[in-house]
């Protein structure tokens, strides 16, 4: 058996000096190589600047030179991004190790995992494994004993002699132990007991077997995961896309990947996760920004969900057409609709140009059987181009594009309408509803409830174009869809999917099951996983919002901090000054603290009184109080005011919730459970009588 006692690689301390000496040494040679690259692309530039008039006339040597300089680029690029890697690799080489046995070996031979691969030389076995590498599985999925991964050339089996974990901080190792179970609880309650990060912490040193199995899923293609808050549900999908781009590079690149997130904070919240784990970042967008985009060729606005949330709460007596328009119930409505314009759209007659005629009845056969399958308002221009292919094949000439403009606009002029906003409107009127109002353009903007309807139209009546370099889609608090948005975003994106949320924070008067109809858009082939266990918060919170929720059977992880502050005040102004005194940043103390409130109006009103009463205090207003709202793009340390739904996804580690004592309406019950839920460490619960 080996002697572990003699050989350096299976002392920890030791490895990491052996390590950081290579890593250094790779950097230097990294670094001189990218200074002669640069040279080399200066001197390309230069020669081709002082020569491309003597070059040949057919343009071969201008080709070829553009080309050593685009491989030279490349390179570099390659070059830049290996840098980085190894930079990051430097504070923090690796933090596990598996000693692994294989069957027929005696000794055992020692993996050490890490952020990334590291090799002495590119091509030499790795001294440093990836944590996506397949060897890496080990660390993650078995206790010491019996154990296997799946290599590129096999299943390899073989015994678990140690595993160790190692905290390296700076290049300096903080400790090392050895552990007999998968992660050490107490290294995961030493992660998730530290103070807030200004963004999502990366979970590579604490991933559990059940998330592992998550993240290493290749084979599912709709895979939706219901977690409970705190769970690491987002943490879970933002690590499984680093290890598809990992383990797919080939076919599938950052470009390829979009996510749809909550907001623009929440977008900036995450957006270090995957350049931290040796990827690109990825394009992320809301959903309601996605379909102002869609829509700008109908209306000039359209309101977002938050515009909504906050009418519900201003006026929560009148009824709220939002879900009922996004219901099953009304797309029927619309697909019957859609069915009667086929006839109703049109104005069917002769269309002449130059002395050739497509007659009326022609035109109907090629509507109605020959181009039947183009969506109704592109129909028409397949007739045009028909008719256009016709007279360019009589006259033996192409015609002009103007001469094609005229006559697209002769075969669009035999609808009734094009506008969708007409079509829309009168969709309404016909089936009981308030039209939209008669305006021109300019005027023109969409109520919340109005979007996705209009947006399904568009889809239903209009050809687009495919996104077929959209490969994976991520859509993140998948419980604040409806089925109507589901519909739409099966007919945009036909890739695979990663689907998360938590039907618990939901931002409507009830919560909403999703996995209820999601198989009956997407097929029955999609892979349901339940993550039950909340990591994020103490037991005392946990316990706490659980019980506002009507919560019963989540699993908390055993971390305990100080109990639940509950206090009700006169008004706002006494509660801030309370929040003043109450709260803890500073070095000795917590890193993020954050008021959540109810609406826009309540949020800003706290946020000047904090402004005034932190100030007087010495407090860095500047730099350490920030307000949150919908137009905001960035999360910062210090003390945060927001509102609840702008909140959701995000955690702070001391948290105070203020909400009007006579709101106990369904929604704000909601809203405190959401509130509840982004506390790390501290949890103050306030009501104000007015």
């Amino acid at each position: 058996m080996t002697n572990y006692k003699n050989d350096r690689r299976f002392n920890g301390s030791y490895f990491l000096e052996e390590v950081e000496l290579k890593l250094k040494k790779r950097l230097d040679e990294i670094r001189k190589s990218l200074s002669d690259g640069q040279k080399e692309i200066d001197n390309m530039q230069e020669y081709y600047w002082e020569n491309y008039t003597e070059m040949d006339e057919y343009g071969y040597e201008d080709y070829d030179n553009q080309q050593a300089l685009l491989h030279q680029v490349n390179a570099n690029q390659e070059k830049l991004q290996l840098k980085h890697r190894f930079e990051k690799m430097l504070d923090s080489p690796f933090f596990g190790r598996v000693d692994f046995v294989f069957d027929g070996e005696e000794e055992a031979e020692p993996f050490y995992i890490g952020i990334g691969n590291f090799a002495e030389k590119a091509g030499m076995q790795p001294l440093v494994y990836d944590w996506r590498a397949p060897v890496s599985g080990l660390f993650y999925d078995f206790d010491k004993g019996e154990a296997w991964y799946e290599a590129p050339g096999g299943r390899m089996d073989g015994e678990i002699v140690s595993k160790w974990q190692y905290k390296i901080k700076n290049g300096k190792m903080v400790y090392a132990f050895e552990s007999d179970v998968k992660i050490d609880d107490e290294i995961l309650k030493a992660e998730l007991g530290s103070n807030g990060e200004v963004q999502l912490k990366n979970i590579i040193r604490t991933i559990q077997k059940e998330q592992n199995a998550i993240i290493r899923n290749t084979k599912d293609r709709i895979m939706v995961i219901q977690g409970a808050a705190g769970s690491g549900k987002t943490s879970v999908a933002l690590h499984r896309i680093a290890y598809l781009l990992y383990h797919d590079r080939q076919n599938l690149k950052s470009s390829n990947i979009l996510i749809l997130s909550p907001n623009g904070v929440f977008s900036d919240y995450i957006s270090h996760i995957l350049p931290e784990l040796g990827e690109e970042n990825i394009k992320e967008m809301s959903f309601d920004l996605f379909a102002y985009k869609q829509l700008r060729d109908t209306v000039s606005d359209c309101e977002d969900r938050y515009d909504e949330i906050e009418r519900r709460i201003r006026f929560p007596q009148k009824a709220s057409l939002a879900e009922e328009k996004q219901s099953m119930e009304f797309i029927n409505l619309m697909e019957r609709y859609l069915v009667e314009l086929e006839d109703r759209l049109m104005n069917f007659k002769d269309v002449e140009y130059k002395g050739f005629v497509k007659k009326e009845s022609e035109i109907i056969e090629l509507f109605y059987f020959k181009f039947q399958d183009f969506p109704l308002l592109s129909r028409m221009d397949a007739v045009a181009d028909y008719f256009i292919d016709e007279v360019e094949t009589l006259r033996d000439r192409d015609l002009a594009d103007d001469e094609k403009d005229l006559i697209r606009e002769k075969f669009m002029k035999l609808y009734v309408t094009g506008d969708l906003y007409v079509i829309y409107s009168q969709f309404l009127k016909e089936n009981g509803y308030k039209g939209l109002p008669r305006v021109s353009y300019e005027k023109r903007k969409l109520k919340y409830e109005d979007v996705y309807p209009v947006l399904y139209l568009k889809y239903r009546l209009q050809s687009q174009q495919g996104r077929s370099n959209i490969k994976h889609l991520v859509v993140d608090e998948m419980q604040d869809y409806s089925r109507l948005q589901y519909e739409i975003l099966q007919r945009i994106f036909s890739c695979r999917m990663t689907i998360l949320g938590d039907r618990a924070q939901t931002m409507d008067d009830k919560q909403q099951d999703v996995l209820k109809f999601l198989p009956k858009i997407f097929g029955r082939d999609i892979h349901k996983i339940i993550m039950n266990k909340s990591y994020r918060n103490t037991i005392e919170i946990a316990s706490y919002a659980n019980q506002l929720a009507g919560i019963e059977d989540m699993e908390l992880f055993e971390r305990h901090g100080a109990p639940v502050e509950e206090k009700i005040f006169a008004d706002m102004s006494h509660a801030a000054e309370e929040i003043a005194e109450t709260l803890k940043l500073g070095e000795e103390e917590y890193e993020t603290a954050a008021v959540v409130l109810r609406t826009e109006k309540e949020a800003e009103h706290m946020w000047l009184l904090l402004k005034e009463i932190l100030g007087e205090k010495e407090f860095d207003i500047k730099e350490r109080l920030s307000y949150l709202d919908r137009n905001s793009t960035s999360f910062k340390k210090g003390l945060t005011v927001t509102t609840f739904y702008l909140a959701k996804g995000l955690e702070f580690d001391q948290v105070f919730a203020v909400f009007p004592q006579k709101d106990q309406s369904p929604l704000v019950r909601q809203a405190r459970y959401i509130a509840a839920t982004r506390a790390l460490h501290e949890l103050h619960m306030y009501e104000v009588e007015k």
